[in-house]
């Protein structure tokens, strides 16, 4: 059986069993990793995973999961002695600028410069609302790159942003197309391997010596400097979920 949609799922809940099928997102909310984790349990399908769907939104989720393909030193902050340990390897590497990451914040609004991390830690220290977020070093020259990929399909942009070391469009900043090189896809395959995206929105930091690093991923994203239209692109994701549906459930 395939599910389609948050209201079917919810109507034959207590009829899915292995081998079946929901397409979507589960409704979010208190009960939305009950659900994910009952699903799982009862060897239902869930497209898109249930851990694309845990990362999906959550910067300290990614940086916890994908640190691997982060910047060096990405670190993610619960509390206050976790900020306090992060002192001295930072000081050790010479690090002095950085950079927070506010989890569920979009559109650059939660990236927020300090000084250092000394100075980080007498702003927030005290402060239990500020946990968690993302801990990095603050990268002075870089690309920053938007991937779109969906199935066979991929689409790449450079964001720029001369007033603003955000480098959103929706802060202001430009874009122009970019051709991605092999290694560069092949970083993005394998970032959306571990986290069992179907498809992605990928932002990647490329330092000058090309060498990428991951800065986020979503299942959804903007499309401002793409050449892909939005109902296009919206279509393109929903055949390749009914594609991997059928597969899943055995008429493909």
């Amino acid at each position: 059986m395939i599910i389609r949609g948050a209201t079917q799922l919810l109507q034959l809940y207590s009829q899915l069993g292995p081998g079946d099928v929901f397409i979507g997102r589960i409704p979010t909310g208190n009960l939305k990793h009950t659900l994910l984790i009952d699903l799982l349990e009862r060897g239902v399908h869930c497209l898109p995973a249930p851990l694309a769907q845990t990362l999906n939104g959550s910067k300290v989720a990614q940086a916890m999961l994908l640190a691997q393909w982060m910047l060096p030193l990405t670190r993610v902050i619960r509390r206050r002695v976790d900020l306090f340990e992060a002192m001295g390897p930072y000081q050790r590497k010479g690090v002095g600028v950085v950079i927070t990451k506010e989890d569920r914040m979009h559109c650059g609004h939660g990236v927020r410069r300090w000084e250092n991390v000394e100075a980080l830690y007498n702003m927030v220290a005290f402060n239990k609302s500020s946990y968690p977020f993302v801990l990095q070093p603050y990268q002075q020259r870089f690309a920053d790159m938007r991937f779109i990929v969906v199935g066979t399909y991929v689409e790449a942009y450079a964001r720029q942003n001369n007033d603003n070391f955000r480098m959103n469009l929706a802060l202001g900043g430009t874009c122009r197309p970019h051709i991605p090189d092999n290694d560069q896809l092949q970083f993005c395959r394998d970032v959306i391997g571990r986290a069992r995206f179907p498809y992605a929105h990928i932002d990647l930091l490329v330092r000058e010596d090309g060498r990428c690093f991951l800065s986020e991923i979503a299942l959804d994203g903007g499309i401002k400097g793409a050449k892909v239209e939005r109902r296009e692109l919206e279509n393109m994701k929903r055949t390749l979920l009914e594609d991997i549906a059928q597969r899943l459930n055995g008429r493909g």
